[in-house]
């Protein structure tokens, strides 16, 4: 219960910063993008990617309520099964990164991005990949 309610803080927290961009906020939103060794920007997200993005990691929190048994909701079973296995493999597929700009084996290391990256990005998908599937393996 406790993992499962330590993995919904950190997606709601994420989730929060993700719509704090859809209404105009700035932090951190520059050093979250992967850029070019000359700082152009790979990616160059629309609000509406933000909403996408921010939406889908407060429903992972929701999950991980739901698992913990604070929030009693009856999702089908097979959501329950499934979801406990495919919200961990997007976190450890991510921290594996694209080999380029993104996860532990990209090229562009020396960016802001890059840096950032590897200190802290890639390993809180490491953390959350890992909670997920320690607690699936325990429920």
């Amino acid at each position: 219960m406790a993992l499962s309610i330590i993995l919904s803080i950190i997606f709601f927290i994420l989730g929060a910063i993700h719509l704090n961009w859809v209404i105009g906020g700035k932090f951190g939103f520059a050093e979250s993008l992967p850029t070019k060794e000359n700082g152009e920007r790979v990616l160059n997200p629309k609000k509406i990617d933000s909403a996408i993005v921010g939406l889908g990691l407060i429903s992972f929190g929701l999950f991980y309520i739901i698992k913990s048994g604070i929030i009693i909701y009856d999702l089908p079973e097979w959501i329950l099964k499934y979801g406990g296995w495919i919200i961990p493999a997007i976190f450890i597929l991510r921290a594996i990164g694209e080999f380029k700009y993104v996860g532990f084996f990209k090229r562009v290391i020396h960016t802001n991005f890059g840096k950032l990256d590897t200190r802290f990005f890639s390993p809180l998908c490491v953390i959350i990949g890992l909670l997920g599937i320690i607690i699936q393996i325990l429920k």
